[in-house]
Order: C-alpha cells, then sequence, then structure tokens
C-alpha cells in the first residue's frame, strides 16, 4: 500500500510538471497568434511618420510609440531610485548585520514582498492627496510617483537576490582574504562584490521585467491613456501594460482588439528577454564561482 501510494504521488507530481510548461505554451502561442500578424510600424507609429514620431516632430495618438516610451522612462527611473537601497540592504544583511538586525530587517524585506502592488498605488494615491492638504497643493500624480512606487515594489527581489549572491560567494574565497590579511572592507569591494556581481545583476534584471509588467501601482499614480510622451517626470504618461488594460476593456471593434494583441505581444516578448538575460547572468555567475552549469 506504502509502495503504491509513492507511485501514485509520483505520477501526481510528473503530471503536475507536464501541465505547468503545457499551460505556458498554449498561452504564449495563442497570443503569438493573435498578436504577430499584427506586428509592424503602423501598430508603433499609426498614421504618424515613423522617423517624424521618434524625434517627436509629431503626436502619436493611434500607435503603440508613447506607451513603449513611457514604459521605458517608467522602468529608468525605477531602477536608479530601486538599485542603490535594494542592493544596499542585501548586501548588509548578508555582510554587516548582527543575528538581531537581520531578523528584524529580513521581516521588513519578507512583509514588503508580500505587499499586494495595488497597496503601493494606493499609498501613492494618498501620498499625492496628503501633500495636497499640507505643503503642495498642486501635487499631483506623474511618471516620478508612479517610479517611486514600482521602487518600493522592486526592492524586496533586489535586497534578497543581493543576499542571496553575497551568501553564495565561495568559502574558499572568504578563506582566501583572510589568509591575505584584507580588511572587512577591502575584501568586500575588491573580492565579494565582484564574485557576487553577476547574480546581483541578475536580481536588478529581474526588477526591471518587474516594473514593466505591473499595471496596479501605476493605475493610481499617474498613467493615462492618449497622454502622448512624457512631457517630464512630473507629467502624466503612458505604459504598454496599461494600455493592454485599457484596450481590452474598451475596445470597440476587432481591430481595436488585435491592437491590444499586439500590445501584450511587444510586452511578452520584452518580458521574455530580460528573464532570459537575468537566467544568462544567474548561470554564468554559478559556472564563474561555482563550478555549477
Amino acid at each position: 500500500m506504502r509502495r503504491f501510494s509513492f507511485f501514485a504521488f509520483r505520477a501526481l507530481c510528473a503530471v503536475c510538471a507536464v501541465l505547468v510548461p503545457c499551460l505556458v505554451l498554449v498561452l504564449m502561442g495563442y497570443l503569438f497568434r493573435r498578436g504577430l500578424p499584427v506586428l509592424g510600424p503602423e501598430l508603433l507609429f499609426g498614421r504618424a511618420d515613423p522617423l517624424d514620431a521618434v524625434l517627436g516632430r509629431v503626436p502619436v495618438w493611434d500607435g503603440l510609440w508613447p506607451a513603449c516610451v513611457g514604459t521605458f522612462w517608467l522602468v529608468v527611473l525605477t531602477v536608479l531610485l530601486a538599485v542603490f537601497p535594494g542592493v544596499g540592504c542585501g548586501i548588509y544583511l548578508s555582510e554587516l548585520a548582527s543575528p538581531r538586525q537581520k531578523r528584524i530587517i529580513g521581516a521588513a524585506v519578507d512583509m514588503l514582498a508580500g505587499m499586494p502592488s495595488i497597496v503601493m498605488g494606493l499609498f501613492g494615491f494618498m501620498l499625492i492627496l496628503l501633500l495636497r492638504r499640507t505643503v503642495l497643493p498642486d501635487a499631483n500624480t506623474g511618471l516620478l510617483l508612479a517610479a517611486g512606487c514600482l521602487a518600493l515594489l522592486v526592492l524586496p527581489v533586489l535586497a534578497a537576490s543581493a543576499r542571496e549572491a553575497m551568501a553564495a560567494v565561495p568559502a574558499s574565497l572568504r578563506l582566501a582574504a583572510a589568509a591575505c590579511g584584507f580588511s572587512r572592507a577591502q575584501a568586500l569591494f575588491h573580492l565579494f562584490l565582484p564574485a557576487a556581481a553577476r547574480g546581483i545583476l541578475g536580481g536588478v534584471v529581474l526588477a526591471v521585467g518587474r516594473a514593466a509588467e505591473d499595471t496596479a501601482v501605476i493605475l493610481f499614480t499617474g498613467v493615462v491613456a492618449n497622454a502622448g510622451l512624457p512631457a517630464g517626470l512630473l507629467g502624466k504618461f503612458e505604459a504598454l501594460s496599461f494600455d493592454i488594460y485599457y484596450i481590452s476593456s474598451q475596445y470597440q471593434d476587432q481591430q481595436e482588439l488585435l491592437r491590444g494583441f499586439g500590445a501584450a505581444t511587444l510586452l511578452l516578448v520584452l518580458s521574455c528577454l530580460i528573464l532570459a538575460a537575468a537566467r544568462c547572468l544567474e548561470r554564468g555567475f554559478r559556472k564563474k564561482w561555482q563550478g555549477k552549469a
């Protein structure tokens, strides 16, 4: 009976293992089948001339180019705001914190990681309301606020990846640093950080993917439809993830629906490229410093 239960459990696990990639392939296949035929200059630029649109000479109101530019600047600002505190937190937890500090800070990072993204968006919106009632009557949602809320969302990813990358530094390297008489700072900056650089960079790439894909946060913090190119850090903006949500809920005809599938395909391709880059960085890190493929 016990042996039969083991084989039944093993068969169930095998079915689950096959089911997950099959579902992913079905979803991606359906999306590519609907989205790939509409990919092209017209999807990005609409009726505008591509060169004039890229140079900002003419506005694009019926294409995805403003959403692509808005997504790019949103991700760049998010990374600029989140990389230093996130990576610094991970390094501190791994190398410098006391056991008590590790418990307290680690618990805070875990709580932040479990925070729903919609709560981050509501936090940003309430922050604007608070500023309006106190010191900045003209405060409004915009690109900078959305990037700040997304930075809070990806901080746990950066902290966890940096902590794991530092913890994975080979013990032989730590012993060699001690044997050579390196100080703690010298060992950290000249040995441990270069050894963990690929793992940390892989976490940064994953954070970039999370920032590019999330919709709930930016929904309350400045994204709008048909905003055009971002006018500045405090201006409204468009994003691919929000365009997909907006088109799917407001489309009037088949052509608009196909435009939504095209936007989803663009975002999926971008996400796949980001995840592939993260995987390559992780494998390179393991191969170089741990001898693992």
